[in-house]
């Protein structure tokens, strides 16, 4: 399905998954699935390079910036979301909760994921979304929602793969 990401898209995602034919597309779906994300909501997103990873959390970032409230801290609201494989980990605060993005790519053992502080991000009030979960699967909380990217022929495909 190529879809505007409807409640019934969103439905989608947990069935059959979504077929996804642009950036803008992937944003958008990321906007939408940011209104149902509580404090302390954990995202790991499990694909390959160029597989639009990114780009969701991009979306996610805008979708908590978006109907902040008079007076609330709207200082990062168009923020850059950027791909943290160097940085290792984003923080972008100035929506309705603070997200934080982490890339594990770059990561060799599961002390470095620590020493990053991953155990004290855990413990915000905020979104965790990290890319490349695979590679230190014991360090994933067993409530997180695990979301499948995959691309062929320029267009990506999303499904959950368990929440």
């Amino acid at each position: 399905m190529n879809a505007d990401f409807d409640s019934q898209s969103l439905e989608q995602l947990s069935t059959r998954g979504v077929r996804v034919e642009s950036p803008e597309a992937m944003i958008a779906l990321g906007r939408k699935l940011a209104a149902g994300l509580e404090a302390g909501s954990v995202i790991a997103l499990q694909g390959g390079l160029g597989a639009g990873k990114t780009h969701f959390t991009k979306g996610l970032a805008q979708g908590l910036a978006q109907g902040l409230t008079e007076g609330a801290d709207n200082s990062q609201a168009g923020m850059e979301v950027t791909s943290p494989t160097f940085s290792l980990v984003n923080e972008y605060r100035g929506g309705r909760l603070p997200l934080y993005h982490f890339d594990f790519y770059r990561l060799d053992s599961e002390d470095e994921v620590l020493r990053i502080g991953w155990d004290e991000y855990l413990d915000e009030d905020g979104i965790v979304v990290v890319e490349w979960p695979d590679k230190f699967p014991g360090l994933i909380p067993s409530d997180v929602t695990w979301i499948s990217f995959e691309h062929d022929d320029g267009a990506r495909f999303l499904k959950l793969i368990s929440s």
